[in-house]
């Protein structure tokens, strides 16, 4: 099943099933008038939800047209947004440009950090950037959606409150990154609001590339026109999306809503080295930090620049039919 919200002029949109091809949509508002109502009632207007969806795929029921750049991010805002790292490659990288060590524990102990959920911008919304000297960069990761989590869950019940995987575009502002973690207080200001994709959809829509909680296909990140990254979501995950929301789960319980995020998607070379840029025959980034991190090591100093006005960043997943699965995240840097 396929959900998504569309902009009505409300806060919270409202919520339409769509096709599976992405061209098609029809308003499910009768079942559930938001995607948050949905998920409060997962348990009751899902089996609801699913006998629309197979209506609006054998035309069944009238339909309109679907335009990605009418949809909200799935949940325009939600009760809880916590983004972890599976990805340590990425982890590693990264500390390294900041001249910090990776301790021991971060290969058993999921890094997570709660970022701000009240609004969410929609994934052909613009980034705002009040000031090229932050540092814009873009994050492209898989982000998944639970029903209501008890406190304690472990990993392997935490899957089955996976109700909804997404793209998510995890705007960072590096150049306030090292100030504000020397604080000990951890992320803000250095991670303003970030961008879903057009539509979120059931774990089962995945079929086998939904494995292990982890979505095994490339993530596929453009800047500026020109293929950027193409890492594989399933492969190189110290951790699976089922241990960070148990991770998440282990001192409170989760809400229904609660987004959960991969972290930047990330990539080892073939020899366990850092990868190579896609133009150079790698799997290429899913953020700047780390294509700097392989310019730093190779000339002792960075040559890509973080984003600017006018920069764009596009992410998307595609199946093995080349067909995209949650439509694509597609962002302009402007100035604030």
């Amino acid at each position: 099943m396929k959900l998504a919200t569309l902009n009505d002029g409300t806060r919270d949109g409202k919520l339409v099933v769509v096709s599976k091809d992405l061209t098609r949509c029809c308003a499910a508002g009768y079942i559930a008038p938001t995607l948050q109502y949905a998920l409060d009632n997962w348990e009751r207007v899902s089996p609801n939800l699913e006998a629309l969806y197979r209506d609006v795929e054998h035309q069944a029921v009238p339909c309109e047209r679907f335009h990605e750049r009418e949809a909200m991010s799935p949940l325009p805002r939600a009760y809880q947004w916590a983004d972890g790292s599976a990805y340590i490659n990425h982890v590693e990288l990264v500390r390294k440009a900041r001249g910090a060590e990776v301790p021991e524990s971060f290969y058993h102990d999921p890094l997570m950090y709660q970022g701000g959920s009240d609004a969410f911008l929609g994934p052909r919304e613009d980034i705002p950037l009040g000031d090229i000297a932050w540092g814009c960069d873009m994050e492209g990761e898989v982000a998944v959606i639970t029903d209501d989590v008890p406190m304690g869950v472990s990993a392997e019940a935490a899957a089955d409150h996976i109700k909804l995987v997404m793209l998510v575009n995890d705007v960072s502002l590096r150049g306030l990154i090292p100030d504000e973690l020397a604080k000990g207080f951890g992320f803000f200001q250095s991670k303003p609001a970030s961008a879903f994709s057009p539509v979120a959809v059931t774990p089962d829509e995945l079929g086998d590339d939904w494995r292990d909680s982890l979505v095994h296909l490339p993530l596929m990140v453009d800047y500026n026109g020109e293929a950027f990254g193409r890492a594989d979501a399933g492969k190189d995950a110290t951790f699976n999306l089922a241990q960070l929301v148990a991770h998440a789960a282990k001192t409170r319980r989760l809400s229904a809503g609660t987004i959960i995020g991969s972290g930047t998607v990330s990539n080892q070379g073939p020899d366990g080295d850092p990868g190579k840029p896609v133009s150079e025959g790698g799997l290429g980034y899913s953020c700047i930090a780390e294509i700097r991190m392989i310019e730093t090591i190779a000339t002792g100093k960075p040559s890509t620049p973080f984003m600017k006005p006018g920069d764009v960043v596009r992410v998307e997943m595609k199946d093995a039919h080349h067909h995209s699965i949650f439509g694509a995240i597609e962002q302009k840097v402007v100035q604030a």
